[in-house]
């Protein structure tokens, strides 16, 4: 008979840990709370586990937590299944199976533990600490209105609203990025490798190079002298920014730059604004207060100058404010959230324009990055172009120079 290390809790609170033997994990979990404990975690015995299974605790990738597309596929699955009659445990188990990682798997398993041992779905979720609040609140009040499958549904929704929206910023943000790193690869190559053989060749022929030739060879002599200056410097500066937006004031501070960089700030303030409006949205619409939603959504959003205008919008609305008003701030979220937000609290239809304000700014992100595209990329293929026509018109500028002194 196999053997099951457990981890519970007493009614009074503490802590108890130790070994039984029994057919299966259900029937520890049966044992111990016939004793009135509170079932906090029961996996196999060390001895017992399979090769397989001790290779994968080691596996570093387990070691990383649960991908949100992950998170979002068991919470759909388990809309399904609890619509289909199965109980939470059922679907709990089954989405255990089924997960795509084995960490996520293992965590399911815990919640399910947890919640055998007396625990509240809410709290198993959020004991796991691996999971967004946004989840954990809405998964909240689905139990408090006997509605779990439709606050599982929504925070589905809203995971894979975020996670496009995501995707979408950093594919607009790493194009271009991608892009000129391919650029400035092409110019250290020639830079580095062309020119220093162009130049052997052409002082082989004795005579004097064109002023164009020459610049270029000055050039590539100048970069060949100070390349590793170069290189320390920007790893220098790379290091210097990972320090700054480690730190709160220094992520700060960046953060609220970028939002000024023309384009790229566009594109931030679109993807936050469109975050907020979907996310506060959809937890109003499951019956979360506005203050209780703000404080959701500020730790969504990850902006971190964004963050502390949603900070200040839930204290001005503690204080008596609008929320319309402190969201109106300049060079935060768009000019017309604040006056949809407006609208919807006069009329009482938050929720609805929530979602209207959302699907514009989604809109005009894929917009924003369309326009992105058709600017960079023209513009960093015409400088990549000037680099080497500057590179062949040199070199036949000096072979013809050779050709007639001939």
């Amino acid at each position: 008979m196999p053997s099951f290390k457990f981890q519970a809790r007493d009614p009074g609170g503490a802590p108890h840990a130790g070994v039984l033997d029994a057919p299966s994990p259900m029937i520890v979990v049966q044992n111990l709370r016939r004793r009135g404990w509170r079932v906090v975690d029961v996996k196999l015995a060390e001895a017992e586990q399979t090769l397989s299974q001790s290779l994968a605790q080691w596996n570093p990738i387990n070691l990383l937590p649960p991908r949100s597309v992950h998170v979002e596929l068991s919470c759909s699955q388990m809309t399904v299944m609890l619509r289909g009659g199965l109980t939470l445990l059922t679907a709990l188990q089954a989405v255990a199976e089924h997960a795509g990682s084995a960490r996520l798997r293992e965590t399911w398993r815990q919640c399910a533990a947890r919640i055998q041992g007396g625990s509240s779905f809410a709290e198993a979720l959020e004991e796991a600490d691996c999971f967004p609040q946004l989840l954990v609140r809405l998964v909240h009040v689905g139990e408090q209105t006997g509605n779990l499958d439709r606050s599982l549904a929504r925070a589905a929704e809203a995971m894979e609203s975020r996670r496009r929206l995501r995707s979408t910023l950093i594919y607009a943000l790493a194009y271009p990025l991608i892009v000129f790193v391919a650029a400035m690869g092409v110019t250290i190559f020639l830079v580095v490798d062309v020119i220093p053989k162009l130049k052997v060749f052409l002082a082989a022929m004795g005579r004097k190079l064109p002023a164009m030739t020459q610049m270029l060879v000055d050039i590539s002599d100048w970069f060949q002298k100070y390349l590793g200056y170069l290189a320390l410097s920007g790893l220098a500066l790379i290091i210097l920014l990972i320090v700054v937006y480690s730190r709160p004031r220094g992520r700060l501070a960046i953060d609220r730059f970028l939002l000024r960089v023309p384009l790229i700030g566009n594109l931030i303030r679109l993807a936050g604004t469109a975050a907020f409006a979907r996310t506060l949205g959809i937890l109003i619409r499951s019956g979360i207060t506005i203050l209780e939603g703000l404080r959701t959504v500020e730790g969504l959003i990850h902006n971190r100058y964004l963050t502390n205008r949603v900070a200040a919008a839930r204290l001005a609305v503690i204080q008596g404010s609008t929320l319309a008003e402190p969201l109106a701030a300049k060079r935060a979220f768009t000019p017309l959230l604040a006056r949809m937000v407006a609208v919807g609290e006069s009329s009482g239809t938050m929720d609805d324009v929530l979602d209207e304000v959302a699907a514009f700014h989604e809109s005009q992100l894929q917009a924003a990055i369309r326009q992105l595209s058709l600017i960079i990329e023209p513009a960093i293929i015409l400088s990549v172009g000037v680099i080497v026509g500057f590179v062949y018109i040199a070199f036949f500028m000096a072979l013809f120079s050779a050709g007639g002194a001939g």
